[in-house]
């Protein structure tokens, strides 16, 4: 299965909070029927008003698998295809003050570990990766800790998703190739599933 324990990568800042979800994945790339591809629609309209001038445009951060975000990210509608384009990007991780319950949940629900730390740690945060965008950040979901340069804060995720995250339970489709032989015998237990 999936475990995911640890995340050490570049990180990319995104500064304001209530980012809602129409701002992440426009409504009009709703259609599509998969999600291969919304990684270049992220922030779409946002990365053409800023002309160029968008974190998700800026050449040092096209490396990052680490989001740093404020308060109330993922607000608005409940779409699935926010977090889904963010990990199309290349996004593994996000650090935020809050987030929205919905966009938390469907993070969770495809192993997007979402994390929360005090704003003023997440202010030195971004302001670090801004001063060095190669800086390594590391989120340790055993330890919960957060971690760049010599600092090291304090992480919060609720206890069932940090679970779910640590034992890859997350991944459905991990649990049953990992459980075959366990299936296969109960479906043999199951009358009217006797032609099996």
């Amino acid at each position: 299965m999936s475990e995911i324990q640890k995340i050490t990568a570049k990180a990319l800042p995104l500064v304001g909070d209530d980012i809602d979800t129409d701002r992440i994945i426009p409504a009009r790339f709703l259609r599509c029927v998969t999600f291969e591809g919304l990684g270049k629609e992220v922030f779409k309209d946002d990365r053409i008003e800023a002309k160029g001038n968008h974190p998700f445009d800026a050449p040092q951060y096209q490396t990052a698998n680490i989001l740093v975000v404020n308060g109330n990210f993922g607000c608005g509608s409940s779409r699935e295809h926010a977090p889904q384009s963010l990990s199309k990007w290349g996004i593994k991780a996000i650090i935020g003050e809050s987030f929205a319950e919905i966009f938390f949940g469907n993070c969770i629900t495809m192993g997007l570990p979402c994390v929360t730390a005090e704003a003023s740690t997440i202010k030195r945060l971004q302001e670090a990766i801004k001063e060095k965008p190669d800086l390594e950040v590391t989120v340790d979901l055993e330890n919960l800790t957060l971690s760049w340069n010599d600092e090291t804060a304090p992480i919060f995720i609720n206890e069932g998703s940090r679970q779910t995250l640590l034992t890859g339970t997350w991944d459905s489709c991990g649990q049953l190739l990992k459980n075959q032989t366990e299936i296969q015998n109960i479906t043999k237990q199951i009358p009217y599933l006797a032609w099996a």
